[in-house]
């Protein structure tokens, strides 16, 4: 007659079963990857046709501003007014003299909106903008 020892049986349930831990790993991934671009843009504007294809800048060096065409101003992800844009703007100037504007405006939008943050960076004698607009599809 064969014995069973308890030891046997206690082995065996000591494995770890990492598939169901994959499987969280996967989806999260999945996740992730659907909801990142949602998150990158945060006001639906329609730019303007036309420009080409512009080399970007390093991403430490770039602060966009977005003006919606009710004439909101936002920057990294809040809605702010110009004042503080202006100074949000002059402090990352301080910090970083590479530091590019990137300007997207809603083409329907009033010009006098873009014109104030161009008026808020000639202020604070930051020179590099850029007028963003959607680029010709060749």
């Amino acid at each position: 007659m064969r014995r069973f020892s308890q030891r046997n049986s206690l082995v065996t349930l000591s494995e770890i079963n990492i598939t169901p831990l994959l499987d969280l790993a996967f989806v999260l991934l999945i996740i992730f990857v659907i909801t990142t671009p949602l998150l990158e843009k945060s006001i639906n504007l329609k730019l303007p046709p036309g420009g080409e294809r512009s080399r970007m800048p390093n991403k430490n060096d770039l602060r966009t501003v977005e003006v919606s065409a009710r004439g909101e101003y936002r920057l990294a992800g809040k809605t702010l007014p110009l004042a503080n844009i202006e100074a949000a703007l002059a402090q990352a100037f301080a910090e970083n003299p590479n530091t590019v504007v990137f300007i997207r405006a809603d083409e329907s939008g009033a010009y006098r909106h873009v014109a104030a943050i161009l008026d808020a960076c000639q202020r604070r004698g930051i020179t590099r903008f850029a007028l963003r607009t959607q680029p010709d599809r060749r």
